[in-house]
């Protein structure tokens, strides 16, 4: 054998993770068959198996890619392909304990820089890193070790960053009187790992419920009720929900979708952590009025504690006969399953999503076929943010017109909003719909250390800065949009008036441009030169005039938005187009 023949084969270590999750290793004969239905069908184990290397070893080398290519029956091109896809899988060299430190729009200004500063100067292995969804403990850090996988940390500071271990973040930051809340009752009040403590508090209860309305009195109530999605495009449930029972055809998928990838977002991380059976009892009770049997709860990558407390929680509901065969005794089976995304924020799309869950790079396709019809694995398909599936619950066990009475016409029930940045109590708040802008900001005890405010950015990156002008606006679906803003994933990022808002727009771009899954050109070049012309306006060296600049920096704009394919092109330049219309202090102007 010679030595390149050596360096491609798989360790030890890297066949045994791969064969536990795969069964038993299989004779080849040095042939593979690519294609056909049993290949396609396992072909879906492609990111699972990239991840129990990975989590084996710290790397995914020449010799795992090959050889989970075999079992898997994927082209080596195309499995390279997608491994490279995703920021969380390495493939060069095995390192030890690997650092990913938040260095996005909140972690950035406080204490990120002093972090890697700190690490360029030390032994550890370390990268920046996007959003990490830890916004209210800024700043954050995520770990990554050979045979312990991931693991969280936040606030950490320069001096111990070295000497963090693994740490199962608190439930979160609710700084209200928990008797008035909903979504949240459960958050810090009971042990979100015990299934007893779940059902002694009422879970369950409304899976009863909706057995006993059936599954088209389940929907019904939904759009009695008029929830609408809470992800950002405003869908209105019940007709999301109808769509996949009407469908024809026994195959039909329900999926949580858990891949919080915005910046400044950071609730459905609380649900996930802090109520996991409400997420399953939801999930059960989506199968069940959509006629589907199996579902999945994707979770993005950077949420270790969410994806380890989720897994546990469907065993236990398993075991207690609330999920499989025969659900609760009531004649239909459902059975749940967990998917750990790998560091990539279009997967936060829906059919970026299936694909992901189908082994193959997270880009999105065209709609129509829209998912109902034609979804992941090509069935009829429902999806639906955490926050949105614990509302559903919230109509099912209150009533439709119990949840309709809070908030307003259009934007009814109660919303979470993720508040971080220069606010004294940063965290996840519940108000109804029709809240202001102002309110908020007080429940999160005003700017940091009395200073004026600067300015809001709403919805994240995808997002628009709004000013003082704004604090009267009602939080609502209808009432952003007259305003020409958004509530897009309840993120409110606050800045303070001492903020130099050049730096932010620039990560801003550079989040965008890095995120871009490249499929198409206008979100493919249109990002990168977004990012080139802030640059050069930073620097001082532009193409032509100021002026100039903006027109590009507009026409970019224009382009991006009318055609991309998905979301992510068509709202990245949304930021900075409104940050260059207020004139922030640091904007171009």
């Amino acid at each position: 054998m010679d030595l390149r023949a050596l360096l491609d084969r798989p360790t030890d270590a890297e066949r045994l993770a791969v064969d536990d999750l795969l069964g038993p290793s299989e004779e080849f004969n040095g042939r593979v068959a690519y294609g056909g239905h049993e290949a396609r069908a396992r072909r879906q184990l492609l990111l699972p198996a990239l991840h129990a290397c990975q989590d084996a070893v710290g790397s995914i080398s020449r010799g795992a890619l090959g050889y989970i290519s075999e079992r898997l029956t994927v082209p080596p091109a195309e499995l390279y392909g997608v491994a490279t896809f995703y920021s969380l899988f390495n493939t060069d060299e095995a390192r030890g304990t690997t650092v990913h430190v938040c260095d996005d729009i909140v972690c950035s200004q406080y204490g990120a820089k002093g972090l890697l500063q700190t690490l360029e100067g030390s032994e550890l292995s370390w990268e920046a890193s996007p959003c990490l969804g830890q916004c209210e403990r800024a700043p954050a850090v995520m770990f990554h070790s050979p045979g312990e996988g991931y693991g969280n940390a936040a606030p950490v500071d320069s001096d111990t960053v070295g000497n963090v271990v693994f740490d199962e973040l608190p439930h979160g930051v609710v700084h209200q009187d928990q008797s008035q809340l909903r979504l949240l009752r459960r958050i810090g009040r009971i042990d979100p790992t015990s299934l007893e403590a779940y059902r002694g508090s009422g879970g369950y209860q409304t899976l009863t419920r909706a057995i006993e309305l059936g599954p088209d009195g389940v929907i019904s109530a939904l759009d009695e009720s008029g929830l609408k999605g809470r992800g950002g495009a405003a869908f209105p449930i019940g007709i999301k929900w109808r769509g996949v029972a009407d469908a024809p055809g026994p195959d039909k998928y329900v999926i949580a979708n858990g891949d919080e990838s915005e910046p400044g977002t950071f609730k459905d991380r609380l649900l996930m952590e802090g109520d996991p059976f409400a997420v399953i009892e939801a999930m059960t009770i989506y199968g069940f009025a959509t006629g589907s049997t199996k579902g999945y709860i994707y979770v993005r990558g950077e949420y270790p504690t969410a994806e380890k407390r989720l897994r546990d929680a469907i065993v236990m509901a398993s075991e207690a006969g609330l999920l499989g065969t025969r659900v609760a005794n009531a004649g239909f089976d459902f059975d749940l399953e967990v998917r750990r995304g790998a560091g990539a924020y279009i997967c936060g799309e829906e059919t970026a999503l299936f694909a992901s869950i189908e082994g193959y790079r997270g880009e999105p396709r065209q709609k129509p076929p829209f998912p109902t019809q034609h979804g992941v694995f090509g069935r009829p398909t429902g999806i639906n943010n955490i926050e949105t599936l614990l509302a559903a619950l919230e109509v099912i066990e209150g009533g439709a017109g119990e949840f309709a009475r809070v908030g307003t016409e259009q934007s009814t029930g109660p919303k979470l909003f993720c508040v971080s940045g220069a606010v004294e109590k940063p965290g996840v708040f519940e108000v109804p719909f029709g809240t202001t802008l102002g309110e908020i900001l007080a429940l999160a005890g005003g700017v940091r250390g009395g200073r004026g405010l600067g300015a809001v950015l709403l919805g994240g990156a995808a997002g628009v800065f709004v000013d003082f002008s704004f604090l009267d606006m009602p939080l609502t679906f209808e009432d952003t949009r007259e305003a020409g803003a958004t509530l897009g994933s309840g993120a409110v990022i606050v800045f303070d008036e001492n903020c130099d808002f050049g730096p932010v727009l620039r990560r801003i771009a550079r989040f965008f441009e890095e995120e871009s899954c490249g499929q198409c050109v206008p979100c493919r070049i249109g990002t990168v030169r977004q990012s080139e012309a802030l640059a050069r306006l930073n620097d001082g060296e532009t193409l032509g005039t100021v002026a100039d600049e903006l027109e590009r920096l507009d026409d970019l704009a224009r382009v991006m938005t009318d055609a991309s394919i998905c979301g992510l092109g068509q709202t990245a330049a949304s930021a900075i187009q409104s940050a260059i219309r207020l004139q922030l202090r640091g904007a171009p102007a």
